[in-house]
């Protein structure tokens, strides 16, 4: 009995020890899953304070054009302010008073400009009168009719984008920016609670939570805008129960460490709102240029209320592929506004009346000017790498000219279109690279690719490398010049025919584009009619090692060996290589580099680069001027003569054309006082184009500066150079009343001394005493 009593206790003890141990185990389990669950929160939260805090997203640097700075007296008409304004996305209003909305009046243009911050300041917006009179503007007025003398700048046009590598676009909006509308709606329609609430809402979680377990996965959400703004940025979209989990947790910790407003602000740069190829929409900034082309302050109630709208569901609600489902959104968001007074009942009835106001197309995201942005981007990774240019918001400000870009634009497709007009075959296969830029600081204007400026293929303006031709001559006649006791623009050349034996055994016997040899000619003829056995056996003389170093000092190619053919332009080069040689003639000797950008400044407004002038003398003034003024007759009577005709009446300039052999390749570089154009037309084959210089890159040329705003050339000597008359016909000094007088640069004191039989007359003795004492007395 005692044994069988022992044996009952221990059953019933162990009875009792059993939920002892049970409750044990369960409570360790749930300390060591308290401990799990810590350190994962602690995870988590270390996540969201190292991605939140500091740069917060990748943003693509912004390329704008120069801005279009408006003063009285500015050479401007008025139907080119209005292609600017059409460029910049500004609206027409009859009675404009809001921001990016102008109208055309009679004697000018009414407009109300968006504000814009510039490295040096902060342009506000303002209503402006701008009047036109005689192809300048004639004064500005602000909207009380008062004078306004200061400057006014325009914002400059976007040109291009610059993305991150995961394609994502933005353009962020502080939340003092936002109209207090949009706030409101969105609140109205996604989080009513949203200043009460810590991140997360109980009861609609509760009631989330049933739906998802009825259903057995997650159908229905009940997401505050911390948890959306958690969900975009931390999270994927999947509708997963552990998603919510994770979502729920740390919209707790982002209220716990940031306000909310800063939260609010980001939810409103960050919430997904579109596609546009491979860019993701994301922010209320971006969407609203995307949808509507215009900047979120500028938006109609209906049109904010079509963006609240489209948060539930971007793609579903597409504006342009689904127009009758976002209309329907749009109005019940708009009834909201009602229910909410944010706006009244007839309002609505108003609003939802009108249509939805997108554009037709979205807005492109590649460059409209891809040839240039591709001398941008050159320029920009000789200070940048290439992931801040792509996650920075860098603001990169460039010297492209919108409305002389779309004029280089304009001559190459028209002009190369006119050329094979008359042609039976191979229509289509002409293809043109072109450079303008600005004489006086070496900014490039423009820069086209190629015959499809949209295309952002092979650039042959940066990338094309073909022979010259004769654009080297003028540097062969300035290294002559130079030797001013052997050369003057007066010597007599001799234009015979010429052949050499060359180190390899062969022989080289050039010709001229005529077939014929004109004997002795003026040296400056040579140059004017592109003579090439003058010019051939003129370099010879002075050496071909000259002409190389001079291609290298005016700013060419460095890497050119001397030989002969170089003389006659077997020197393959970039059209935007020939335009740095020709900026040096053009400023007179003074070499400087040519720049796309003027600066750079960060997403926080800072300055971080200004691209400034780098100038220095590469050659002396006096020679490259007497260059000029006979490249000045080239357009007048020489190679280039078609200009006359093509050039607005009393415009000077200079110029020479260039033409290789079988008329494969057609140039022509010259420049006015204020611009430098170089034009090349030819076939990616290497083919025949069939074309001069004459025929196929200078018409497109003159089609170009026939729409600037330009001055003359200088024909006024620098010191040391005076003008003289000569005769023709032998180079000697000579005077008006010669048949053949001509009328040249010289250095002083190199003038001929020998007096041609032409002046032999009373008057001419007269003449050339007077000229005699002048040369006698003159120091200059």
């Amino acid at each position: 009995m005692v044994k069988k009593a022992a044996r009952s206790k221990r059953k019933t003890s162990r009875r009792k020890s059993q939920p002892r141990s049970h409750k044990g185990l369960l409570w360790k389990t749930g300390l060591i899953g308290l401990v799990l669950l810590s350190i994962y929160v602690i995870y988590l939260d270390m996540r969201i304070k190292q991605s939140f805090e500091g740069q917060r997203w990748a943003l693509p640097a912004r390329v704008f054009a120069r801005p279009l700075e408006l003063h009285t007296g500015l050479p401007l008409r008025r139907e080119e302010l209005l292609q600017e304004l059409k460029l910049l996305r500004y609206r027409k209003d009859a009675h404009p008073n809001n921001p990016g909305t102008y109208t055309a009046v009679r004697d000018g243009v009414v407009l109300v400009s968006r504000g814009f911050r510039f490295s040096d300041g902060e342009e506000h917006q303002r209503k402006l009168r701008i009047l036109f009179s005689n192809g300048e503007i004639s004064g500005l007025r602000d909207e009380n009719g008062q004078p306004i003398h200061a400057l006014v700048r325009l914002e400059p046009v976007l040109i291009a984008n610059i993305y991150p590598a995961h394609q994502e676009d933005r353009s962020l909006v502080q939340l003092d920016e936002v109209p207090p509308l949009l706030i409101r709606t969105l609140m109205a329609v996604e989080d009513k609670d949203y200043y009460h609430h810590l991140g997360v809402r109980p009861t609609a979680i509760i009631r989330a939570m049933l739906a998802n377990l009825r259903a057995g996965r997650a159908v229905q959400g009940g997401s505050t805008l911390t948890q959306q703004l958690v969900k975009n940025y931390f999270l994927t979209s999947s509708r997963s129960l552990w998603r919510k989990f994770n979502e729920a947790i740390m919209a707790l910790l982002l209220e716990m460490h940031y306000d909310k407003d800063e939260i609010l602000q980001a939810y409103l740069n960050e919430i997904y709102l579109g596609q546009s190829g491979a860019q993701a929409i994301h922010g209320f900034g971006l969407a609203s240029q995307f949808y509507f082309q215009r900047h979120l302050n500028e938006l109609e109630p209906e049109q904010l209320a079509l963006l609240v709208a489209m948060v539930k569901g971007p793609s579903y609600y597409n504006p342009r592929r689904h127009p009758e489902r976002a209309r329907d959104r749009r109005n019940l968001v708009l009834d909201v506004m009602a229910q909410d007074e944010l706006i009244t009942p007839q309002q609505a009835q108003n609003y939802q009346s009108r249509q939805l106001g997108v554009s037709q197309k979205a807005p492109p995201t590649k460059s409209p000017f891809p040839a240039f942005v591709d001398l941008v981007r050159e320029q920009l990774k000789r200070d940048y790498d290439e992931a801040d240019l792509r996650s920075e918001g860098l603001m990169v400000f460039t010297t492209l000219d919108p409305l002389i870009q779309l004029r280089t634009e304009q001559g190459v497709r028209q002009e190369l279109s006119r050329i094979e007009k008359s042609r039976t075959k191979d229509r289509g296969k002409l293809e043109s690279a072109a450079v303008v830029v600005r004489v006086g600081n070496g900014e490039v204007m423009a820069l086209v690719g190629g015959r499809d400026p949209r295309f952002p293929g092979f650039n042959r303006a940066l990338n094309a490398r073909r022979p010259i031709g004769s654009l080297i001559k003028p540097l062969v006649f300035l290294e002559a010049l130079k030797l001013e006791q052997q050369y003057t623009w007066a010597s007599l050349l001799d234009d015979g025919p010429l052949s050499i034996t060359l180190d390899d055994g062969s022989e080289w016997a050039p010709t001229n584009y005529d077939r014929q040899s004109h004997g002795p000619v003026l040296m400056e003829d040579a140059l004017i009619h592109s003579y090439n056995q003058a010019t051939a056996r003129l370099g010879l003389e002075i050496g071909v090692p000259r002409v190389t170093q001079s291609l290298a000092q005016l700013g060419g190619r460095s890497d050119v060996r001397a030989y002969p053919s170089v003389l006659l332009g077997a020197v393959d080069m970039t059209p935007l290589e020939v335009a740095r040689v020709y900026q040096s003639l053009a400023t007179e000797g003074y070499r400087m580099p040519l720049r796309a950008i003027r600066s750079v400044m960060d997403a926080e407004g800072r300055s971080l680069q200004q691209y400034d002038l780098d100038v220095h003398q590469a050659e002396d003034p006096r020679y490259v001027f007497m260059v000029t003024a006979a490249m000045h007759e080239v357009t007048r009577q020489g190679t280039a003569k078609g200009l006359v005709q093509r050039l607005p009446g009393g415009l000077k300039v200079a110029g020479k054309t260039g033409t290789t052999n079988d008329l494969r390749d057609s140039w022509f570089a010259g420049y006015s006082g204020d611009y430098l154009g170089v034009v090349w037309v030819g076939r990616d084959d290497n083919a025949s184009s069939g074309l001069t210089g004459a025929t196929g890159a200078l018409p497109v040329w003159a089609h170009i500066f026939n729409g600037l705003h330009q001055e003359s050339i200088e024909l006024d000597p620098p010191q040391g150079v005076k003008w003289s008359w000569i005769d023709r016909s032998n180079g000697l000094r000579g005077d008006k009343s010669c048949d053949e007088a001509l009328r040249i640069p010289f250095i002083a004191g190199t003038v001929p001394q020998g007096t041609s039989a032409c002046t032999q007359s009373l008057d001419g003795a007269v003449k050339r005493s007077w000229n005699w004492l002048k040369d006698l007395f003159d120091t200059e």
